[in-house]
């Protein structure tokens, strides 16, 4: 199989795609987990106590993870560029809002407005990505993506963390809009290059909003259980809701004649299995850096940079080495690096077991940050490949959306099981049993990607690699990868 020239895409139009691609992408993501290391100067002066804190975070991943669906649906509708210009707008005003709010329970609405917006960027980016590359290149541009979508929710907290200690837990929100009005000329350049796909599509709305209440309702009673109590009935009937709410969904994308979730994508077995990994992988993820970053403060005696800081070595780790195994992906098949990966990660929570009071962060926490750096490296750009390259083409809106919402998801009830994992307090015990879970849940992604993951036929990747890896000026679908 021959190896492609270069990681950067050849053409104009590629080079304009994947910038656009990342920053939109990036700052949604980012915005997940940016506000992670400021929920306590937020609490400081909105007041609210743990309640709002864990609304701020999980108010923007309630809607972001239900509305990436039906976002793309919408994508697939209307043209890739087009959502992205919505959502970057939406996205810039919601923003402001946030940064402006004057109650928690304003910040609290304002994010799960900001979640809307965060919602149709995602999955329009990655689809542009997809029809826009072919083949090696395919792989190697989902690489560089995963690397910076990726980092953002380990980067975030450093950003967070230095906004609250050097100038104001507002900044974190008003920053959004510097990289949405930089990137709007580039993205407004792409629309004539990216006609919608199938103006005849319908919009599943009813599946959107069942899929909110389904999700809503058990995030709601999960963070209200330590206030009310499980015989609260303001906590047991909304999990009820939500449950009755979720297997209508199920119910109605399985009659529906368009869904917003055609679950015959399931039945594809990359798709299927890749995307039970990804839940897996990014509990994992979200749950871990939850736990750790906030124990490095409260316990640690870290400042609110310094432990933004000391969470860093993943991220340029996975900069680094994203796209190399990216590529390496695209050559070998992913299933490998999808089962290695996480098993890393995995270690190197575990190593942090060794941490006691007083901190040392060079010898307790550090090795271990190193290790899950090169698991997460490892397995995020084979991840995105496998399963995406399982969808035709003329999916890739609804594919990728359906990836990204369960990685969402995925956070969103983590951090919602974060109390009951670790307790009332944040004590050296409740870091080792999350610790723990989070070692886990990468073991569950690891097993699932060992079973259920095949790689591409020998024949057809090499077929793909001969493939030109220009996509066509007219935005049509470019090839798959495998």
């Amino acid at each position: 199989m021959t190896e492609a020239p270069a990681l950067l895409p050849s053409t104009p139009l590629q080079k304009r795609v994947l910038v656009v691609a990342i920053v939109a992408s990036f700052i949604a993501i980012l915005d997940g987990f940016v506000v992670n290391l400021a929920l306590p100067a937020i609490n400081r002066e909105l007041g609210g106590g743990l309640v709002i804190q864990q609304w701020v975070v999980d108010a923007y991943l309630l809607t972001l993870g239900a509305l990436i669906l039906v976002a793309g649906s919408l994508s697939d509708h209307f043209g890739r560029a087009r959502i992205l210009e919505w959502g970057l707008a939406g996205f810039a005003v919601t923003s402001m809002l946030c940064g402006l709010a004057w109650t928690g329970e304003i910040l609290v609405v304002s994010r799960a407005l900001q979640g809307i917006a965060g919602a149709l960027l995602v999955p329009s980016s990655l689809a542009m990505i997809i029809t826009s590359f072919s083949g090696p290149a395919q792989s190697k541009a989902i690489g560089q993506w995963s690397g910076w979508t990726s980092a953002a929710a380990i980067v975030g907290p450093l950003i967070g963390g230095a906004a609250v200690d050097l100038l104001s837990w507002r900044v974190i929100f008003f920053i959004n809009v510097v990289p949405a009005l930089a990137i709007w000329p580039v993205l407004a350049g792409l629309r004539a290059s990216d006609a919608a796909r199938d103006k005849s599509k319908r919009i599943d709305y009813l599946g959107a909003f069942l899929a909110m209440v389904g999700l809503g309702g058990p995030v709601f009673a999960f963070i209200e259980q330590g206030r009310m109590g499980w015989g609260s009935p303001q906590v047991w009937a909304p999990l009820l809701l939500g449950v009755v709410a979720m297997v209508l969904f199920l119910i109605h994308e399985g009659r529906a004649a368009e869904p917003m979730l055609p679950l015959g994508l399931f039945a594809i077995r990359n798709f299927g299995w890749g995307n039970l990994a990804t839940l897996a992988i990014y509990a994992g993820i979200s749950l871990g850096f939850f736990v750790l970053g906030i124990y490095l403060q409260q316990v640690g005696g870290l400042g609110a940079t310094v432990a933004g800081m000391a969470l860093l070595p993943g991220t340029v780790i996975l900069m680094l080495g994203a796209s190399y195994f990216g590529g390496l992906a695209g050559k070998y098949g992913p299933r490998w690096f999808m089962t290695i990966g996480p098993l890393l990660c995995g270690v190197g929570f575990l190593m942090s077991l060794s941490v006691q009071e007083p901190l040392n962060y060079w010898t307790q926490v550090l090795p271990g940050q190193i290790v899950f750096g090169l698991g997460l490296a490892t397995l995020v750009a084979p991840l995105t490949a496998a399963i995406l390259g399982a969808v035709p083409p003329t999916e890739a809106g609804i594919g990728s959306a359906v990836n990204n919402a369960v990685a969402r998801i995925a956070g969103l009830i983590s951090i919602a099981f974060a109390g009951v994992i670790v307790g009332p307090a944040f004590t050296r015990q409740g870091l080792y049993n999350a610790l723990v879970v989070t070692a886990l849940l990468f073991l569950a992604g690891a097993l699932a990607s060992a079973v259920g993951i095949r790689n591409p036929p020998r024949q057809a990747a090499a077929v793909a690699d001969r493939e030109p890896d220009a996509a066509s000026d007219d935005g049509g679908p470019a090839g798959r990868l495998g």
